[in-house]
């Protein structure tokens, strides 16, 4: 069973990231548009940052310089340096009509980014380092987590209401994705796929929204193994410590006026599973904006 490490409350916790040169984690609380860091020495958290108009922050990631790229409900991308705190400063902005919902960095500091669905369905984005994007796959229905296999020949993606994570041939040089097929589509009944991340091995692992669990799939995408934890959606995942051998995992609420008598005990917190067989890998970090 996971650790409950850090006893939020929080209403869409996702996005955990390890920050390997201050050997922290950080997540966020989607809607209010805060940011929590987790200190594992001293096993306190905090809030670090929130939007300035308390517009929902739907993801992040980390540079090369280890300021973090953030992704708000506007198209705006902004860099917010940790160390020196205070406001962001705007690198790009992508022309979305609604919110980000979860990003990731490629091999060379590119970012994949979702958005969620509007009065139309949503897109997934691919955003250059010079700052320019485009849409590489349109009409998705909640655009999620996302991963490189370990040869980085194949990019995953999570399109949860239809419940299927895709496989895509991934070409390094260019950022370009082809030949969708779908890696695994999960039953009614048995959980949304939501976060994701890639161990050592090149094991695809799912948070599963509505199935209380972590999903480990083989490479063709069979259930090899799981994790239980005691809140109804789990929303991300992402290995840590200084082996990567920690697994964090994040949790949702789901709503204002949701309680954890209807979604878990743990509803809303941040946990940890220190049992993993097979340690991650770092995450890539991004270079927008950067010479």
């Amino acid at each position: 069973m996971a650790e409950r490490i850090a006893d939020t409350h929080a209403e869409t916790g996702e996005g955990p990231l390890w920050h390997p040169d201050e050997e922290r984690v950080y997540w966020v609380d989607i809607p209010p548009g805060h940011l929590y860091r987790y200190e594992p020495t001293t096993g306190d958290h905090e809030r670090v940052y929130q939007t300035p108009d308390g517009s929902p922050l739907g993801g992040y990631t980390i540079q090369t310089d280890g300021a973090l790229c953030l992704f708000t409900d506007d198209g705006r991308v902004s860099r917010w340096d940790p160390a020196e705190g205070g406001e962001s400063e705007e690198l790009a902005r992508i022309d979305a009509d609604t919110r980000f919902n979860d990003v990731i960095a490629d091999p060379e500091g590119r970012v994949f980014c979702g958005t969620m669905p509007g009065e139309e369905l949503g897109d997934l984005y691919r955003l250059e380092t010079d700052g320019s994007w485009e849409v590489v796959v349109p009409d998705v229905d909640i655009a999620n987590g996302m991963g490189f296999s370990r040869d980085l020949e194949t990019f995953y993606f999570t399109e949860s209401e239809v419940h299927r994570i895709y496989a895509f041939d991934y070409d390094q040089d260019s950022g370009e994705i082809s030949d969708r097929r779908t890696f695994v589509e999960t039953p009614e009944g048995d959980g949304i796929p939501d976060g994701m991340t890639v161990d050592e091995e090149g094991y695809v692992w799912s948070a599963r929204w509505d199935g209380g669990r972590a999903v480990r799939y083989d490479p063709e995408g069979e259930v090899v193994a799981e994790i239980e934890v005691p809140a109804r959606k789990v929303s991300s995942l992402t290995f840590g410590g200084e082996e990567y051998d920690e697994l964090y995992l994040t949790t949702a609420l789901g709503g204002p006026d949701a309680t954890r008598e209807e979604e878990g005990e743990g509803a809303g917190a941040l946990f940890r599973y220190s049992d993993v067989d097979v340690p991650g890998v770092p995450e890539f970090r991004s270079a927008i904006g950067e010479p």
